[in-house]
């Protein structure tokens, strides 16, 4: 009886151990009223997404929920509306994998929309299910999207300067190695998807550091940010049905919670101070360093040339900063009491714009260009 009290108190404390150095979350601290301030959160109909889209919206902002689920997102909008008591919480359709419904996005938004801070690459899959495509679904769906939508988005994010991007990533990165000649080849077998996810996140950490070169002094600054292990739909997603019930305690025991993994991407929107840190990979709310495949700038700069190419940016559309939307103050989002037009995808009552940036600009340089009709299954 003894030793088996003495193996049960053992087992607790080696938990408790494990729980507070690894799994239990830092708190997110940063900027407490976000009124007047506008973020898109991507995939926030659940998990992570979910929780950081809560957080922004009980701090007074108005968020943007893009998702390509249109039932699920407007679920996820009713939610946090009632969740937080902030009534401007919207859902808006964006397929990552469809980059014709990328720009459909970004054209809605910059036309309906007068301002953009924050922007939150949350969405991502880690793998491909039964879908097979003629491209890397995974690539396309972790970066490629993410890195259009972020393009197109620049003019609204230049006009509102300071303003954020953050990349969730992942600690999967240290696995990655991205080969330039293979890049976009179809992903096939459970195998090549654990090596492609890794790869994908590898792509996200380089994405962060590249773009924040490019828009040095623009007063946008750019995060790639480690939600840590995490208790999401992305963890059991793909897992055969027999495995799940065998695997949720375990998950739920040493896992965090959506609303833990949700802190770091939180402390990389909303920390103030840490402009000087722009590009860099955070950690349980702090930098870290990363390997060297992950801070190779000519890489950086390769892969930033060759997701142009795939994304079919063309020369008028890269990322050059505008001298007229430059901002000389390259710190924390300024206190801004700008309100916003009527939403027609939610019921909800809006206040009506007073003041706001000029559009015209802004939706001039983004051009429709339509591709062939991806869909997941």
């Amino acid at each position: 009886m003894e030793a088996l009290l003495l193996g049960t108190g053992l087992l607790l404390g080696a938990y408790v151990l494990v729980y507070y150095n690894l799994v239990k979350a830092p708190p997110c601290g940063g900027i407490g009223n976000l009124r007047g301030r506008t973020a898109v959160v991507t995939g926030a109909n659940s998990g992570i997404g979910k929780m950081t889209a809560l957080e922004l919206a009980r701090r007074g902002a108005r968020v943007v929920l893009a998702c390509r689920s249109r039932e699920r997102g407007e679920a996820a909008a009713f939610d946090l509306r009632q969740e937080s008591g902030n009534n401007e919480v919207i859902f808006m359709a964006l397929d990552l994998a469809n980059l014709a419904s990328v720009r459909a996005f970004a054209t809605a938004f910059l036309s309906s929309e007068p301002r953009l801070d924050i922007l939150i690459h949350n969405a991502g899959i880690s793998s491909c299910g039964r879908t097979r495509e003629a491209f890397n679904l995974l690539l396309r769906v972790n970066h490629i999207g993410p890195f259009l939508l972020t393009h197109l988005l620049l003019p609204c994010l230049k006009a509102c300067a300071p303003s954020r991007v953050v990349v969730v990533a992942s600690a999967a990165h240290c696995r990655g190695r991205l080969d330039f000649k293979r890049l976009d080849r179809p992903v096939v077998g459970w195998r090549q998807e654990l090596r492609a996810y890794a790869d994908t996140k590898l792509a996200n950490v380089l994405f962060a550091r590249e773009l924040a070169n490019q828009l040095e002094g623009t007063g946008i600054t750019c995060y790639a940010a480690h939600p840590g292990p995490v208790n999401s739909e992305l963890f059991l997603r793909h897992v055969p049905g027999w495995l799940r019930p065998l695997l949720r305690p375990l998950a739920w025991l040493v896992l965090r919670a959506p609303r833990g993994g949700a802190q770091t991407p939180l402390y990389c929107a909303l920390q103030e101070g840490i402009e000087p840190l722009s590009g860099r990979y955070f950690a349980n709310c702090h930098v870290e360093e990363v390997p060297p495949a992950a801070r190779d700038d000519r890489a950086a700069h390769r892969l930033w040339e060759a997701s142009k190419r795939l994304a079919g940016l063309g020369p008028g559309e890269d990322a050059e900063p505008d001298e007229d939307s430059q901002s000389e103050d390259s710190g924390a989002p300024s206190s801004l009491s700008t309100t916003h037009p009527e939403e027609p995808t939610v019921s909800q009552p809006y206040p009506s714009p007073q003041s706001s940036p000029d559009l015209s600009k802004m939706t001039h340089r983004i051009q429709a260009k339509v591709e062939p009709e991806t869909q997941l299954s």
